[in-house]
């Protein structure tokens, strides 16, 4: 029983490898694409249709490692076989996963027109992966300051502090599921540039986001949380495009409007001192 959660952990690890290695295909298509003059020889569309099914294929992936990285640990809970070792498995291989395999896969499929600019300075070229390197670098810091809260006894398992590291990896592989075909033009990677950047921002934030850990799948429920969860599931499996998008989003932005209704909900008065007489 003490194994089966690293195996799921190890089904995370598995899918991050597996997206790094689709993502370095996917360049290698794109690569090869930029060789032929598009419009003329047809082999050129043929190029970006197996770049595109690549970065697909890497974005599936890193759906799927959310999955097994969602049940390591509340199998972990549930069997009663939490242990330092698998945490520390856990966080290096989110790390991977979750942290480089979407900033690869963020840096190929929507920086690629920046990078290759004509005529821009070599310090615009630079950005690109300067970016995608916070991104790994605040997803990083994201899990230290995790496991060193998760041992505090004054913790609120109800919320994250700060975005966390598979919901900023499955942003950016909804959107590459979403669109599939890697962004040619310098505006539009411009905009994927700022929210690579907002990501990781949001990562070593104080914003609270809910964790779904409180959620306790042996209580009783209604019968409208299957209801629920079974239009989820379904919408995923037949419209995954738009409904994972739309679950990104929303999960992203949870955690910021959180914080502004926090702030302007009025907050109760303290109690008054009272001295003894």
């Amino acid at each position: 029983m003490y194994v089966l959660p690293s195996l799921f952990t190890v089904g995370t690890l598995v899918c991050g490898y597996y997206a790094i290695l689709a993502t370095q295909r996917a360049s290698q298509f794109l690569a090869a694409g930029n060789l032929i003059m598009p419009g003329v020889a047809p082999e050129a569309s043929s190029y970006l249709a197996q770049a595109s099914m690549a970065l697909d294929n890497a974005a599936r992936a890193i759906g799927w490692a959310i999955v097994f990285d969602g049940l390591d640990g509340r199998i972990a809970r549930m069997t009663n076989t939490t242990s330092p070792f698998g945490r520390e498995l856990d966080s290096l291989a989110d790390v991977v996963t979750f942290g480089l395999a979407p900033a690869i896969l963020a840096y190929a499929w929507g920086m690629s027109a920046i990078v290759g600019f004509p005529g821009a300075p070599q310090f615009v070229h630079n950005i690109p992966w300067l970016v995608t390197f916070g991104f790994v670098i605040c997803g990083a810091a994201r899990l230290a300051r995790f496991n060193i809260d998760a041992v505090k006894p004054t913790t609120d398992r109800r919320f994250f502090v700060g975005m966390p590291i598979p919901a900023a990896a499955g942003f950016v592989a909804a959107v590459v599921h979403f669109y599939k075909q890697p962004v040619t033009t310098w505006q539009f990677s411009a905009v994927w540039l700022v929210i690579v950047g907002i990501l990781g921002y949001l990562m070593v934030s104080r914003m609270r986001y809910y964790s779904f850990k409180a959620l306790d799948l042996r209580k009783r429920r209604s019968y409208l949380v299957i209801i629920i969860i079974g239009l989820i599931v379904g919408g995923v499996w037949i419209y995954s495009e738009p409904v994972l998008l739309t679950l990104a989003i929303t999960y992203a932005i949870s955690g910021i409007v959180l914080r502004i209704t926090s702030r302007i909900r009025p907050h109760p008065p303290a109690p008054e001192e009272v001295h003894a007489a």
